[in-house]
């Protein structure tokens, strides 16, 4: 008889429980603000706003599923989704923790180490982000330096580099196609920026698995 005690039946059934709990509260906090001020919104235009943008987010979020969850593990998943934040922070943090324990997200061992690794990613940025609200006041008018300024604005692809120049080195026949196809999109099409990395990231793993299928067949890899 199957035992249902094991840790992956644990996994799955708190990661439902979490992530159900959470979509309610975010639901609740709206419906709430709109029960207690009697603020109830345009209905129509909810509506319409919904039919212009929710499509893009239900395919952005099955696209996103099947992309994060072979690279996170099931464990990681889940307190990523409730944590948010995916491609800037959690994801970097399990690749670079499964890297340096050289262990695949699929393995029981890669299961713990990812999940662990965002827990504690989780909980450092939730550290972080309070000290900086009580920072904040004081520091301000150092943060807005202008000397500081570009370095700021280097932060995120400094990260990025850093974990780049790693996987690029040890791949470099399967990096080199999604490194061109992205640079050639955000220099030529004026619409993609920083706000579109969520779409672009799934889009580069898909194309990244079909040149290396491609690669792969012709022997290259």
């Amino acid at each position: 008889m199957r035992d249902t005690n094991t840790y992956m039946d644990s996994v799955h059934r708190d990661g439902r429980i979490w992530n159900i709990g959470m979509m309610l509260l975010l639901i609740l906090f709206p419906v709430s603000v709109a029960f207690l001020f009697g603020a109830a919104p345009d209905w129509g235009a909810l509506a319409l706003g919904l039919l212009a943008t929710a499509p893009m987010y239900w395919a952005v979020g099955i696209i996103e599923t099947f992309t994060f969850v072979p690279m996170l593990g099931a464990g990681g998943s889940y307190l990523s989704f409730v944590t948010g934040n995916i491609s800037n922070l959690k994801l970097p943090c399990a690749l670079n923790a499964l890297e340096q324990n050289e262990v695949s997200a699929s393995s029981e061992e890669g299961e713990i180490v990812s999940t662990i690794a965002i827990a504690v990613s989780s909980i450092v940025t939730t550290v972080i982000i309070l000290i900086g609200v009580i920072c904040i006041v004081p520091l301000t008018p150092i943060l807005e330096a202008p000397v500081l300024e570009p370095a700021f604005a280097q932060m995120l692809p400094a990260l990025f580099g850093g974990l780049g120049v790693a996987f690029v080195s040890k791949n470099w026949k399967i990096a080199v196609a999604p490194v061109v196809l992205m640079l050639i999109l955000f220099i030529f099409v004026p619409a993609l920026n920083a706000g579109t990395v969520g779409i672009m990231v799934p889009v580069s793993v898909l194309f990244t698995i079909a040149v290396s299928r491609i690669l792969y067949q012709k022997g290259v890899l």
